[in-house]
This record gives C-alpha cells, sequence and structure tokens, in this order.
C-alpha cells in the first residue's frame, strides 16, 4: 500500500483517530512536511491545528544519520549509541546546533500565524507525514510534554516497525498506518513526496485559526491568594495573557520584596500574570535555617503553581517561574519534580548551586542573570550551568553587583525576564 500524496495520508489516518474528543485535543505538526497530513486530521476533528519546531542534528559529512535533535523552548536529544560509534562528542557539534537553533527561531517567528493554542492538560496528536530513526519525533514529544499535554497520540502513515515499537514506551499512544520491516525512506511510501514549502504551512495554519478569531477579550483579574492554607499572596493577570509567572522570593523577603516588585510589574506590561506569595509565615522568616531550606520553599512554590493551574481563568496557560537568592533554587528544584511542569526558569542573583542534584533532572531552559561585580555568584551559576542538561544560560548585568542596585541594573533585569519568558510561554494574545 502507497499514500497519493500527504493529504491522502492525512485523510486515512483521521479514520483511526475518530474515538478523540474535538474539545479535548489539539493537533500538531511537524513542518513542513507533517503540516499537510496534520490539517486533514484537525479538519476531521474539528481540532485546532498548531506546529512544533524540531530539528535533525546530523552526523558530520553524514547529514542524512541523525545523532539527536533540538527543540523549541530548549529540547535537546542525543543518540548516545550513534555518537560513541563515530567518535563524537556534543561538543563537536555546536556550529550545528547553533544554525539550526537559529532556524527554529525564524521557523517560530515566520510560520505561524498568532499565539499557539495552549497544549496544557490536552490530548495532543503529534503528527509528522513519515519516521525514520525517529529523533526528531522524539525531541518533539518531549516539547509537548513540556507545554503541559496531558496525553500525547503519536500519528503517522509510514514508520520502520522497531521505530514504531521504540516510540511506543515515549508516546501514550502510536498510531502508524505502515509499519514494513524493511524500510530505505519515507518518500518511497508516497506517489507524490514534493517538498512543501513555509507559504503552505502558513496557510494551512490560518486556515485552522480562523474559526477561533474573534473571541471575546478575558478580564484582568487582580485579587489575593492564599498558598498551602497560610501563605498569603497577590494574583495579578492582564486580559488575554500569555503566560503566568510565580515569584520565588529568596533569603527571606516575600511578597514584598522591591526588587521583584520591578520586575512583576514590568511582565504584568508586557501581558504576563504573576503571583507574588510569601514562602514562609512571619515566625519562619528569622529562622536561617528555614531560608535555606530549598526543598521546604520549594514544595509551597509547586503549591502556588498548583494554584495557578487549578484556577479554571487560566486554564492553559503556560507558567514560568522566577527566583531570586535562595529562591532560585528552590524554582530550579520545583521545575525538576515531573509533576510541575513549567515552560521556563529565570534567576536574578540566584543561589542555583543550592538546587544539588535536581539540576540535571530541570528541562525547562533556564536563564541566569548575575551581576557582573558578583563574582562568587557568578562562579556558582557558571558550574550550576554545567550541571543542566536543558537549555541554560548565564548572562552578566556588566558594573552590577548583587542586588542590582546601580542605576538601570534592575531595569535591565526586567528586560532580559520578559524577553526569556516571551520566547518561551509566548507573547500576549
Amino acid at each position: 500500500m502507497r499514500f497519493r500524496d500527504r493529504v491522502d495520508a492525512g485523510r486515512r489516518m483521521a479514520e483511526h483517530l475518530g474515538h478523540l474528543r474535538a474539545e479535548d485535543t489539539v493537533v500538531v505538526g511537524l513542518p513542513r512536511g507533517g503540516v499537510p497530513v496534520a490539517a486533514e486530521i484537525a479538519a476531521a476533528l474539528g481540532a485546532p491545528l498548531d506546529i512544533v519546531l524540531v530539528r535533525k542534528i546530523g552526523a558530520p559529512h553524514r547529514q542524512e544519520l541523525a545523532v539527536g535533535a533540538i527543540g523549541e523552548d530548549g529540547v535537546t536529544v542525543r543518540n548516545e549509541t550513534v555518537l560513541a560509534e563515530l567518535g563524537l562528542s556534543w561538543s563537536d557539534l555546536d556550529a550545528q546546533v547553533k544554525r539550526e537553533r537559529a532556524e527554529i527561531d525564524r521557523r517560530a517567528t515566520t510560520l505561524r500565524p498568532g499565539p499557539r493554542p495552549s497544549l496544557r492538560d490536552r490530548t495532543v496528536v503529534l503528527v509528522d507525514d513519515g519516521i525514520a530513526t525517529g529523533a526528531t519525533v522524539v525531541a518533539a514529544i518531549r516539547v509537548t510534554r513540556r507545554l503541559g499535554a496531558r496525553r500525547i497520540v503519536l500519528a503517522v502513515p509510514v514508520a520502520p516497525a522497531d521505530t514504531v515499537e521504540r516510540l511506543c514506551d515515549i508516546a501514550d499512544e502510536v498510531v502508524c498506518g505502515l509499519a514494513p520491516n524493511r524500510f530505505l525512506a519515507v518518500g518511497q511510501w508516497y506517489d507524490d513526496f514534493r517538498q512543501v514549502r513555509d507559504e503552505e504551512v502558513r496557510e494551512l495554519l490560518a486556515v485552522s485559526a480562523k474559526d477561533s478569531r474573534g473571541s471575546p477579550p478575558g478580564e484582568a483579574i487582580e485579587e489575593p491568594v492564599v498558598v498551602a492554607g497560610r501563605l498569603p499572596g497577590e494574583l495579578s493577570v492582564p486580559a488575554n495573557p500569555a503566560g503566568v509567572v510565580v515569584f520565588a522570593h529568596g533569603s527571606g523577603s516575600g511578597r514584598g520584596s522591591p526588587r521583584n516588585r520591578v520586575v512583576a510589574g514590568s511582565l504584568y506590561e508586557a501581558g504576563f500574570g504573576t503571583v507574588l506569595v510569601d514562602l514562609l509565615d512571619e515566625a519562619e522568616v528569622g529562622d536561617r535555617a528555614k531560608v535555606f531550606d530549598i526543598e521546604l520553599l520549594a514544595s509551597r512554590l509547586r503549591a502556588a503553581v498548583t494554584l495557578v493551574r487549578d484556577d479554571p481563568r487560566l486554564a492553559g496557560l503556560p507558567i514560568g517561574l522566577f527566583g531570586a537568592s535562595t529562591g532560585a533554587a528552590a524554582a530550579l528544584r520545583a521545575a525538576a519534580a515531573p509533576d510541575v511542569k513549567v515552560s521556563a526558569v529565570v534567576s536574578r542573583g540566584g543561589r542555583p548551586d543550592l538546587a544539588g542534584d535536581a539540576l540535571p533532572a530541570v528541562d525547562a531552559p533556564t536563564l541566569l542573570i548575575v551581576g557582573g561585580r558578583d563574582e562568587q555568584v557568578l562562579m556558582w551559576n557558571t558550574e550550576a550551568r554545567e550541571q543542566m542538561r536543558c537549555r541554560a544560560d548565564v548572562t552578566i548585568v556588566r558594573g552590577a553587583s548583587h542586588l542590582f542596585e546601580e542605576p538601570g541594573a534592575l531595569q535591565q533585569v526586567a528586560r532580559l525576564a520578559v524577553s526569556w519568558f516571551e520566547e518561551h510561554l509566548g507573547t500576549p494574545r
């Protein structure tokens, strides 16, 4: 059996997905070839259509051989077996990785006609026009899980039988039209396997998005909240936010921290909701053991994230964490918890080193902002970055001390935080 083209493949795949509920489902295609297939599935299910951006990393001089893949939100997938066989380390591929990340950024800007639909707590049908090694699909699954998908159904017209078997352990469900034992290339199973152009992807996404346009804007929210039954906080959300950022204060400070309020104000103006909450009560603030109890702070921060996630007015919004000092360690330890699923982390003058063995488990892209004059903290941040497997950038604010009290320093921190969350949470709708 062969497919006439990608549209034919999409229609045939849709017949196997009728058990999914449209109101609970988002269809996501891998550009460019997976999008025409995904568009037919989305139309058949009456579900929204989006894309997930991933790029294969090929072996030097053998680009068709995947040694890994990268995706949106800083996701990296390495095939350690192939790397070892070729005698390569991931650092040998730095130039290629940088080029492919730039291509992901370009496509995110040029292909999507608007903000991506929320995947939080939804069933996501992840679609490509076929799979060979599966490296890019694994990266796409990781991106999708990071965006909060509750269940991932991988739908592909054709893939090698052994690859399908392996992917069954990664996705929640795999639907494959053809799974031959002898497999040379995806194109051999299509009569028409021409290259899909960017313009076609944009048009398919725009047509799918047309039905959702014109929805009434949401209302702004300004109200007090209580975390863990007793810790006071403040929830501030503009109309139609791009996401919500939960603040983790450090060194015994709380929701009244003037520095965090400056950053929170900039995030609000940029279209992000914010949650400022005390992580310690009045009796605990003066207890240095509690101030440095990272697990205690992280558990209360997780409770604040749960409060946001369970609020029906904020359903589906991506969540970010902003931590300062010991709060940065709490944010990273919270982000490492498998049930939290935050989309990005920013640290200001933080102590990420105190997150300890949680650092390698963090998969949310992390920005570590350090003052140029804060040499000891810069060393701790650099060492922590080396232990992290996700995208982790250290950015130095020149001339700034630990508290960023110098003129313009805190405003620069705010701009960096806004830019990072816009990249990884999205821009206002």
